[in-house]
């Protein structure tokens, strides 16, 4: 009787150590390698010369301000020391922007309390989308209207940022909604200008990955 007792006692005694040996081990003999790449480190090759890359340099977000839903300006002043993700839409975009901005929304949500971590939503349409048009919708997607900017600028300057300066597909539509050509890609910015990521807007783990990839960003400068 006494020996299956401490059977029993030693067998409890195991369990409970099991979790004490696993964090010693992962605290001894294991090292986090997650890191998040700095992209266009050796700068970008242009093909089709539209755009005036600088030859192996690292590419950042190029100058520019643009107004805000509440016709403040923002722009690459305001990213530097601060996370922001990045989105090209139009609000009458019939096909993959609302579910964009829906996703976006979880975005806001996990960094509402962050104030390092910024979102900006960049018009395609300048001529339709006004500040005004601007902000009701971004009353629709609940946005937060010093967190996530949806911003208005000139047009062709508009095409330059997002075709050179964050390297996303983008073709004008004019006045058919449907002729628009644009990504669904959130883009990832670091304090530094420095392109991080590019996430899908339409996928739910795409976006997943962003909000833990901007998380790591943001608790590593911590």
């Amino acid at each position: 009787m006494k020996e299956l007792r401490l059977l029993r006692f030693m067998v409890l005694v195991c369990i409970l150590m099991i979790p004490i040996l696993i964090i010693l081990f992962l605290r001894n003999f294991s090292t986090n390698t997650y890191s998040i790449p700095v992209l266009y480190e050796a700068g970008i090759e242009d093909p089709y010369q539209e755009c005036d890359y600088e030859e192996g340099v690292q590419h950042v977000i190029p100058s520019f301000s643009f107004y805000a839903q509440d016709s403040s300006k923002v722009g690459t002043q305001e990213m530097m020391g601060k996370i922001t993700i990045v989105d090209f839409f139009f609000t009458s975009c019939p096909s993959i922007c609302p579910v964009m901005s829906t996703e976006m929304e979880r975005v806001q949500d996990a960094f509402r309390d962050e104030g390092d971590v910024q979102i900006f939503s960049i018009s395609l349409d300048p001529e339709y989308d006004t500040p005004a048009v601007l902000a009701e919708y971004a009353s629709i997607h609940g946005a937060d209207p010093k967190k996530w900017y949806f911003l208005n600028g000139p047009r062709e300057q508009t095409y330059s940022l997002a075709r050179c300066g964050f390297v996303l597909p983008a073709v004008d539509g004019g006045r058919n909604p449907d002729d628009f050509v644009h990504s669904d890609k959130f883009v990832l910015v670091d304090g530094d200008g420095r392109i991080r990521g590019y996430y899908s807007g339409t996928n739910r783990e795409g976006v997943d990955q962003l909000i833990l990839e901007t998380k790591i960003l943001l608790y590593g400068r911590k």
